[in-house]
């Protein structure tokens, strides 16, 4: 029921103009305030950030991100050394242990957005969709912010 509330409301807030990014629900899954950065154009891949929460009692593995607004995306993880190098490499798939919640954030795990199809450009939005083992699908707006943005609400 939930599911189908969800998405009846999504329905009637794009109906009216209203951007449904922070919640989106598929049984135990939920996603909040999805965001990404304005780009410069195509040519550099963009990032997408958000918090997916596993509201259920088993463990849920992120396998796969799909969008269109690019023609690969990734999770990947940036990380820094002891000497203060920082490097950024595919993180591969993410488990979530049941009522663990994991943050996508910058400087740390983040979506990557590979051969970026059009700019994203503030104010504007795409759609991400997150495919878990069980083959389950949740998809959640992703609004975009400024280029100098760090959040949703900073």
């Amino acid at each position: 029921m939930i599911g189908k509330l969800t998405v009846f409301l999504t329905v009637l807030a794009l109906a009216w103009g209203i951007s449904i990014s922070v919640l989106a629900e598929a049984d135990d899954i939920v996603v909040e305030g999805a965001w990404s950065r304005a780009s410069i154009g195509t040519s550099r891949p963009g990032a997408a950030y958000l918090t997916i929460r596993n509201t259920g009692p088993e463990y849920v593995t992120l396998t796969g991100i799909r969008t269109d607004i690019a023609t690969r995306s990734e999770i990947h993880r940036s990380s820094t050394d002891d000497q203060g190098v920082t490097s950024m490499a595919p993180a591969g798939e993410i488990k979530i242990a049941p009522t663990d919640t994991v943050s996508l954030e910058p400087g740390g795990l983040h979506v990557m957005l590979m051969g970026l199809q059009r700019p994203m450009t503030e104010g504007e939005a795409f759609w991400l969709t997150l495919v878990f083992s069980d083959g389950s699908e949740v998809s959640v707006e992703v609004s975009i912010l400024g280029f100098a943005a760090r959040g949703p609400d900073i």
